[in-house]
């Protein structure tokens, strides 16, 4: 009875258990820091376990639809216009499950990692609390099945974001940092609301399945469309809208820059689901598979070669974050160009699986790799690879843990990272040979870059007497590390449980407006 009560009740938890607790936070910080440490430890902890509990639910029962407000809470939506309740309403299918695992669990590894990390940092409350909503607008944007709503979410994670990435000020260059990211992200929240506009002006509706379902693709839907490419991928961060991403990335702290990755997958996930399922249906696939896949090709290729030429860790691991978005926009752009097409059973799904499990393996390694910046920042005191040397001798688990990052973003087994490109290889270069071998070649110059650092910063002698970090940031990067070594040695779990529900889902656009409107399976 009670697992069954909480099967149904998980995409409003994972929601709640996280905004609850960060509005708790700084009364709880009052009684001390130990308490405080406690309280986000176990909302952290209780939303991966929701977040679990969800995958499983709609892995066995199918898509979750949840309406807050209303009796009964798992609503069965009849398909006219009276029957979208004035209410916040949760749509949670494979794909979105799936993306709230892979959010909720860099989040845990990152505020398990910030206890020691950020320990002698003044204003750790509204540090927590703004890590909480972060999380919060993260799980909202992918698990809503409202476009205002996600825009509030959207909202939620831009300001917790910018404030986060400002938290260390560093002589006034984090807070400008910041600001940029807030201006950008204001500027994308400005386009995004207008284009909800124009759909709420013409069908009357702001649920997504609903849109979709009256979707006649005009010259205003366009627009819309438009708007909301741009705003999603600009904070995605794909070229040629990346400018926020080197400063952002750069100047946060390292348990933000790994939370970071997340909340632009979030953002990715917003594109990938407006494109399917609201535009989907009526718009051009081949137009618009082009297009994203131009910018995943753009984001690969020009993200590694400016990581080649930086000094600054942190600066040189965001233009690899911008490059490896490009293989997800890759994957799933092929996918798109391919739908409705035999070319999709017979590589388009497949690249679209790789894809989608790039999201899950990025946000694994390339938050590894942040908390390892963090780590060599929080000994050394400085992120300028030039004023690094010798860690190995003494930061023996961070330097491993390193090694096993650097692997896997550059596609070498046995780690995660190349059970996914592989896929995108093989796929890809069914639908159009030179963009796989430019994806090939991106991974060579990514292992090149990340050799360049392992050098500068483990090997020679040593040049600072410091030692291995607290035990709270090695667990943190242990916790990723787990899913590196699990995904790489067995990609069939995370193939089964996770990637294909989630492809199959986002391929299946009238799948999701079925069983949004008509209460399906």
């Amino acid at each position: 009875m009670i697992w069954d009560t909480l099967m149904a009740h998980s995409p409003a938890l994972v929601i709640i258990i996280p905004l609850l607790a960060a509005f708790g936070t700084p009364l709880i910080g009052r009684a001390g820091k130990k308490y405080m440490y406690t309280w986000i430890l176990c909302a952290l902890a209780l939303t991966e376990l929701m977040t679990i509990v969800m995958l499983y639910h709609v892995f066995t029962n199918g898509t979750a639809i949840y309406v807050m407000g209303a009796n009964p809470y798992n609503l069965a939506i009849p398909p006219d216009s009276h029957g979208i309740p004035v209410r916040i309403i949760l749509t949670v299918d494979a794909f979105s499950s799936f993306m709230a695992f892979t959010a909720s669990t860099v989040a845990l590894a990152g505020g398990i990692y910030s206890i020691a990390c950020e320990h002698e940092q003044t204003g750790q409350e509204k540090y927590y609390a703004l890590l909480l909503l972060m999380l919060v607008g993260m799980l909202g944007m992918v698990l809503t099945g409202d476009l205002f709503n996600f825009f509030v979410f959207l909202e939620i994670n831009s300001l917790a974001s910018a404030a986060l990435v400002a938290y260390h000020v560093d002589k006034g260059v984090a807070t400008e940092a910041g600001f940029k990211y807030a201006i950008i992200s204001a500027i994308g929240a400005l386009m995004f609301l207008f284009a909800i506009g124009i759909l709420y002006g013409e069908y009357d509706a702001l649920n997504m399945a609903m849109i979709g379902s009256r979707m006649q693709f005009t010259n205003l839907d366009k627009i819309a469309m438009a708007l909301i490419t741009v705003t999603m991928a600009m904070k995605a961060g794909a070229i040629p809208m990346h400018y926020w991403v080197p400063d952002g990335y750069g100047k946060a702290p390292g348990a933000i820059s790994a939370m970071l990755v997340t909340a632009s997958q979030a953002s990715l996930y917003g594109l990938f689901r407006m494109s399917f399922t609201v535009f989907g249906i009526s718009a051009n696939h081949v137009t618009l598979g082009w297009f994203i896949i131009i910018l995943g090709v753009l984001s690969m290729f020009v993200g590694v070669t400016m990581a080649l030429i930086q000094h600054d860790i942190k600066r040189l691991m965001a233009y690899h974050a911008i490059s490896q978005t490009g293989y997800m926009l890759l994957g799933v752009g092929v996918g798109l160009a391919t739908l409705g097409t035999a070319a999709f059973n017979q590589y388009g799904l497949a690249a679209m699986e790789g894809g989608i499990f790039h999201i899950i393996n990025h946000a694994m390694y390339k938050g590894l790799l942040f908390l390892t910046a963090g780590a060599i920042i929080y000994r050394v005191g400085t992120s300028d690879l030039n004023k690094m040397g010798g860690l190995g001798h003494t930061m023996k688990y961070t330097s491993i843990f390193f090694i096993i990052g650097a692997l896997s973003i550059a596609g070498i087994p046995p780690f995660n990272g190349f059970a996914s490109k592989l896929m995108i290889y093989e796929s890809v270069y069914q639908f159009q040979p030179v963009l796989s071998i430019i994806a090939m070649i991106v991974s060579i110059l990514t292992l090149a870059s990340f050799v360049k650092v392992f050098h500068s910063a483990f090997m020679g002698p040593k040049i600072h007497n410091v030692k291995e970090v607290p035990r709270s940031m090695l667990i943190g990067m242990a916790i990723l590390t787990f899913f590196i070594i699990l995904f790489g040695l067995f990609p069939n779990i995370a193939l089964h449980y996770l990637v294909k529900p989630a492809a199959e889902a986002l391929a299946s656009p009238m799948g999701y407006l079925s069983r949004v409107l008509g209460g399906g399976p």
